[in-house]
């Protein structure tokens, strides 16, 4: 299996930055079971606007999340450019008949995500300097964390479909688990994790484009609860940075694979949902 990922700084520190990416990159590979061995940097770089130890410090950090991965750096390309940019082309294996896909959820199973939302709102607030420091320290450390642990676990517990949450946002991603198939979801907008000052920082403004692309995209697969805050709601389509992993698993197996995921550190983890017969191709968010 083959992923390739790469953008703009969304953190001030270039190591972070670096590190932020490379565990971005590495996420679909774990998202589908796998086990990532290579990767390819990828690098846009202004090298008359900034100073090249910028670019030795992002490298630095995607080095260090590799290392820590298990992943071997094959090389990498990279061009000037006007504005810097970083990703890795990443490269993992899995057998063909234990690849978990996202559309393969059934009726009865538990929602659980293991990472909270509000990267998107955070970042935009680092961008605007609205960002304290807790807060900044608090989102870094989630979007550099691997999801790793997160994907061996629900391997062992053999959940029916997974997927990370990136870009397109919790119900953005969710949708693509229910899109043309014969299940629907519900989820529980109050079990969802947030990142403590997300709401707040929604609240004063600070809101990425690309939620409400997000919205627009996906908004006729929704039943919104029109009862839920605005900012709740805007939380459930906020675009992810090197987010959580959603896993559809079996109703019996739930407080265990819970209790594992709890025990290995990812404490933010939560049942947050279902997945329904009907209506089918739907997300109930209540």
């Amino acid at each position: 299996m083959q992923s390739v990922d790469f953008f703009t700084p969304i953190v001030d520190d270039p190591y972070d930055f670096g590190r932020i990416t490379a565990a971005n990159a590495l996420s679909d590979v774990y998202a589908m079971g796998g086990r990532p061995l290579t990767a390819l940097n990828i690098v846009c770089f202004p090298q008359n606007v900034l100073d090249i130890s910028v670019l030795r410090e992002v490298l630095r950090g995607g080095l260090a999340k590799l290392h820590e991965a298990d992943v071997i750096l094959v090389g990498g390309h990279s061009i000037e450019d006007p504005e810097l940019k970083y990703g890795l082309a990443v490269t993992g294996t899995i057998h063909p008949d234990k690849v978990v896909h996202n559309h393969t959820a059934r009726p009865g199973d538990r929602l659980i995500l293991t990472k909270p939302l509000g990267t998107g709102i955070i970042s935009t607030a680092i961008k605007g300097n609205m960002a304290d420091r807790a807060a900044v320290k608090l989102v870094t450390e989630s979007m550099v964390a691997l999801n790793r642990e997160a994907s061996e676990l629900m391997l062992r517990a053999g959940v029916s479909a997974a997927t990370d949450i990136t870009g397109f946002g919790l119900l953005g991603h969710a949708a693509e688990m229910v899109e043309c198939t014969d299940t629907g979801l519900v989820i529980n907008a109050a079990a969802v994790p947030v990142f403590e000052g997300a709401r707040e920082l929604a609240d004063m403004g600070m809101i990425p484009g690309g939620l409400h692309r997000n919205r627009e995209f996906r908004k006729n697969m929704v039943d919104m609860d029109s009862r839920l805050p605005q900012t709740l709601q805007d939380i459930l389509y906020d675009p992810q940075t090197s987010g959580g992993l959603l896993m559809a698993v079996a109703a019996p197996k739930v407080e265990d694979l819970l209790h594992k995921l709890h025990k290995k550190g990812i404490e933010a983890a939560a049942i947050i949902g279902e997945v329904v017969a009907e209506p089918k191709g739907r997300i109930i968010v209540r």
